[in-house]
């Protein structure tokens, strides 16, 4: 490959990096909007100290255990080639790449258990998390780890396809997210003495707007740019996102009953749901896949919290979780050529990776938050909860003038 070549590659990764880092921007500014004024600025400090975080954890030991690949040699060979990194550094953009995908485990965590959630325990849960759980599945999947990709290759004609990340990144961080949530337990004031919920509305929904469109934005960098090179780079991506965001957005348009809020997060449901096939899916199977997130998303998120009284503040698990198992399965069925799609992909292997997915996130999650739960304790006190996070872990709020009268 010539050094032109290798250069337009690496620009093309590191817009894509540039992207999805733009996209946690839209993570912050989504819960900023969601959470009441006193938890505004832990939701903006978290999102930023944990993607520091994956970052470090990432580069130390998590892309060692996904990839096989670290970066303890000299500067000269990581940016000029020789040990097993490319000419002018495209392993490294592929790293930065890569890192924003795993900083997005904590990122979707953050926004099921705001409000509540002690700061450094969080902090913990985000190295263990980005430094070990996740590069384990991301490994299985994406580099063929262990063998399972081969063996389902070998046992029914093809392996578990997740372009993008629908069940590897967003399926995983989801159903962590409820494992964190459920031993988390509910915000004081959620739900009366009777078990029926107390409503707490948006405290700005501007900003959760913002939120939404960032994350859009940012998508077609999460997809289009994991073709990992400019050759590979395809339009039948960007228009199955396009397809799949709108189909979601119209969708809970409906079921939400033009609520606001569900509208906001229908495009991201949808967005969330075409990753794994957006590679292989004809535009009206994306349209059709992001249809249905965008309804999971609005009766999952109503049923989570009003008959299972799982109070996940910004409905991760049914957006991210639900919604990610949805898009792992609904690429082996509409990537089949019979309808319409590219074909090389099986249901049966869809299913087992998808449930291996979501298996492995949620007894993950347990295992992480309930050690944290045990020794560090993961929930503020009755009086910080109450005061807001704000200013119990802060020490400031959002609008410090304000709050001093001035």
């Amino acid at each position: 490959m010539s050094n032109s070549a290798v250069g337009g590659d690496v620009f093309f990764v590191l817009v894509g990096a540039i992207l999805v880092f733009a996209m946690h921007g839209g993570f912050a500014f989504l819960e900023v909007g969601t959470v009441r004024h006193k938890n505004q600025v832990n939701a903006l400090v978290k999102i930023l100290v944990d993607f520091a975080l994956s970052t470090v954890a990432y580069f130390f030991v998590g892309y060692a255990f996904a990839y096989g690949t670290t970066f303890f040699v000299n500067a000269a060979t990581l940016s000029g080639g020789g040990g097993g990194f490319e000419l002018q550094g495209l392993t490294l953009v592929k790293f930065f790449f890569l890192t924003t995908f795993a900083a997005a485990i904590p990122a979707i965590i953050s926004g099921g258990i705001a409000e509540r959630m002690k700061f450094w325990p969080q902090c913990a849960a985000t190295v263990a998390l980005v430094g070990i759980v996740y590069p384990l599945f991301e490994g299985v999947v994406w580099n063929g780890n262990f063998g399972l990709q081969s063996w389902l290759e070998a046992q029914f004609g093809a392996s578990f396809h997740d372009f993008a990340g629908s069940v590897v990144v967003h399926g995983v961080g989801g159903w962590i997210a409820l494992a964190a949530v459920m031993l988390l337990g509910a915000r004081r004031g959620r739900y009366d003495r009777n078990g029926r919920p107390i409503g707490i509305p948006p405290s700005s929904l501007p900003w959760l707007a913002l939120g939404s469109w960032m994350l859009c934005v940012g998508w077609f960098g999460f997809n289009v740019m994991t073709a990992g090179a400019l050759e590979a780079a395809s339009g039948l991506v960007a228009i199955n996102s396009l397809m799949a965001m709108v189909g979601g957005i119209l969708v809970a348009l409906i079921v939400g009953k033009n609520d606001p809020g569900f509208v906001h997060n229908g495009a991201l449901a949808g967005l969330v749901a075409v990753c794994a096939g957006s590679d292989i899916m004809h535009p009206v199977g994306s349209l059709i896949v992001g249809g249905v997130a965008g309804a999971i998303f609005v009766t999952g998120f109503e049923y989570c919290q009003n008959k299972l009284k799982i109070d996940d503040v910004l409905g991760v698990w049914p957006l991210h979780g639900i919604c990610g198992a949805w898009g792992g399965l609904a690429a082996g069925v509409f990537g089949l050529e019979a309808l319409g799609g590219l074909g090389g992909v099986s249901l049966i292997s869809q299913i087992i990776g998808t449930l291996l997915g979501v298996g492995y996130a949620a007894g993950a999650g347990f295992v992480v938050y309930g050690v944290l739960k045990s020794t560090m304790g993961l929930r503020l006190s009755e009086e910080e909860e109450y005061q807001g996070a704000d200013l119990s872990i802060h020490k400031i709020g959002a609008n410090p003038e304000a709050d001093l009268g001035r």
